[in-house]
């Protein structure tokens, strides 16, 4: 099952629902404020994805920039970095969309055609 994690009013996220639902792909919704996804599910599309650490975080939250994050992330650990983004959804780059094997972070249109059609 694919799981939605997003934000209700985020842009990016009602296009990505709104590409599910044109092509009639089901999907479970949660809340990315109230459920963040377990440290093991962002530790395993981030190494899934070949990502860097910046294109998982949602770098132009305001909570990204109230911790002053841009500077910090370069030198921060990987397990320090899964560690703050499992600790608050508002930090994850959205939608964040897991089947538990594959995994995108933000909406792309030619990504969803690859990875989920």
């Amino acid at each position: 099952m694919i799981t939605i994690y997003q934000h209700p009013t985020c842009s990016t996220c009602k296009k990505a629902r709104a590409w599910f639902d044109q092509e009639q792909i089901p999907y479970e919704l949660k809340d990315i404020r109230e459920e963040a996804p377990d440290k093991e599910t962002i530790k395993q599309a981030f190494e899934a994805g070949n990502l860097t650490l910046r294109r998982i975080f949602n770098t132009s939250g305001n909570l990204y920039k109230e911790m002053q994050l841009k500077d910090k992330l370069d030198d921060m650990s990987i397990e320090d970095a899964l560690d703050l983004l499992q600790s608050d959804g508002m930090l994850i780059r959205r939608p964040f969309i897991t089947d538990g094997k594959n995994s995108t972070f933000g909406f792309k249109e030619e990504e969803f055609e690859t990875i989920w059609k």
